[in-house]
């Protein structure tokens, strides 16, 4: 928890139409458009920092949200914000009023951990996220809601609080098929880092107004990151990783929330600790396509020779208690020395079936075998446009960034515990951060998405799933420690 002396941000927190576009990062093969900065300027915090960012769309417009001002101990100055009402070629953007002293009006040292939904029947955009109050507090998890198309944001909703240490991974999902019997419910997800990272449930009818009861799994089960999906017959899955991230596990709710099953195993997991103490881990990213068919994706060393480096594989289901074997993004050979990790996953919900579109964000280092002096940390992006069965060569969207570019913390320098990627009007718009060398005695890592257009030209090349992606290859790993120390709160 934060110990510190307030000092009181005086600029406004209005929301901004950002003017920078168009910025290119050294090295990157495409043109990045800033849709946000830290205007922070209270002590403690590392400016100018943004990390963590989350994305939701629905029809074109698209809310992203991000930490702004990192705290090395915990936590953000406030959670930003950046919309877009037309699929991504203009942004408006701000700060979330009403939760730290530092954006004016709210109580709280600092907060982290920002989640984008929105919620079809009430007209509502949703950013949950985890306030950080100072020693002795009430730990919670709170809601900022917009009903205006997501560039006016209310004071927040508190979802839930808890008397003790602390909660993690808070994650927002919304019912929006207008024939479930769940239509308009939203369930937020946490785990109670304070009881061995307990996970809870909790629901809402009325536009995040109101939130009900958390409720645990049917086991208890313990667990950090999960992402809940909804199918179209309102049927809620939630792929998490178990607490201390060796294995990928799913539970489901069939009755709107009122009760949660217990966890299923998905599959162990194989990680990979990536060089230079970059803060990291295999944390699921969940998405569904327009049938119900889920999607979660992670960073996993299962396809390499002594588990030498991390690929993005992913796995399936279509009721979330039967998943398909783990398959690997064929982004590059087994045998490369790239290490991908920190993927953001995003299928059309327009498509589904064997022609469902995936895109895929990532963080990489070129060569796994790197130090923290030398480690260089790229962006990448693959899409599949038939369920994976092939994808794009691979694109370059931003780096080579020195890890001492990006801000510190107890768990080592961050770009985010995940990252995001959304479709809209048939165009994937990943939201990244990237950071710049620091000048000034300041950092300069902000939030950005590819220029308008960017992936608009249909491949040249793809590369096809072959089926030795699709089983783990004899022996490798094999003798790999379930060793992942798990990513303490915030």
């Amino acid at each position: 928890m934060m110990r510190r002396k307030h000092a009181r941000w005086l600029a406004p927190v209005a929301a901004l139409v950002l003017v920078a576009a168009g910025s290119t990062t050294a090295g990157a093969n495409v043109a990045l458009t800033q849709i946000s900065s830290d205007p922070f300027t209270n002590s403690g915090s590392q400016h100018a920092t943004e990390v963590e960012p989350d994305t939701y769309s629905f029809g074109s417009t698209i809310v992203e949200a991000q930490q702004t001002g990192r705290f090395a101990n915990g936590g953000s100055s406030d959670i930003g914000w950046a919309t877009s009402s037309d699929g991504g070629s203009t942004w408006t953007h701000g700060f979330m009023p009403g939760i730290t002293t530092w954006s004016g009006g709210g109580t709280f040292n600092a907060v982290s951990d920002a989640s984008v939904a929105y919620d079809a029947k009430h007209g509502v955009w949703m950013v949950s996220s985890i306030p950080i109050t100072a020693a002795g507090g009430v730990p919670s998890v709170v809601v900022s809601r917009s009903t205006n198309g997501g560039t006016v944001w209310g004071n927040p909703v508190t979802v839930t609080t808890f008397a003790d240490s602390g909660l993690d991974k808070n994650w927002t999902a919304c019912d929006d098929t207008a024939t479930s019997p769940f239509y308009g419910n939203c369930y937020t997800e946490f785990d109670d880092n304070g009881a061995g990272n307990t996970e809870y449930m909790s629901t809402s009818t009325d536009g995040g107004l109101t939130w009900g009861p958390a409720k645990k799994t049917a086991n208890s089960a313990t667990g950090i990151g999960g992402q809940p999906v909804v199918q179209p017959n309102g049927t809620v899955i939630v792929p998490v990783d178990n607490a201390n991230e060796t294995s990928l596990l799913a539970f489901k709710s069939t009755d709107g929330g009122a009760s949660w099953s217990s966890t299923v195993t998905i599959t162990a997991i194989k990680s990979h600790t990536e060089g230079g103490g970059l803060r990291s881990g295999p944390l699921p990213s969940a998405e569904i396509d327009g049938a119900g068919t889920v999607y979660v994706g992670w960073s996993d060393c299962r396809f390499r020779k002594g588990c030498a480096a991390n690929d993005i594989v992913y796995s399936t289901s279509a009721d979330g208690t039967t998943w398909s074997p783990v398959t690997r993004v064929p982004i590059d050979a087994t045998n490369s020395s790239v290490d991908h990790f920190l993927p953001g996953l995003a299928v059309d919900k327009s498509t589904s079936g064997a022609s469902a579109s995936i895109a895929l964000s990532y963080y990489y280092y070129p060569s796994t075998k790197c130090s923290a002096s030398t480690c260089q940390l790229d962006v990448g992006f693959v899409k599949s446009a038939n369920a994976g069965a092939s994808w794009t060569a691979p694109t370059q969207l931003a780096g080579p960034m020195s890890l001492s570019w990006l801000p510190s913390t107890s768990q080592g320098p961050m770009v985010g515990d995940y990252m995001s990627t959304s479709w809209s009007n048939g165009l994937a718009r990943p939201a990244i951060e990237v950071a710049l060398s620091p000048s000034g005695g300041v950092f300069n890592q902000a939030t950005y998405v590819p220029a308008s257009g960017l992936l608009r030209t249909a491949p040249t090349t793809t590369v096809p799933t072959t089926a030795a992606d699709r089983q783990q290859i004899p022996g490798a790993a094999s003798d790999h420690a379930a060793s992942a120390v798990p990513l303490t709160a915030h």
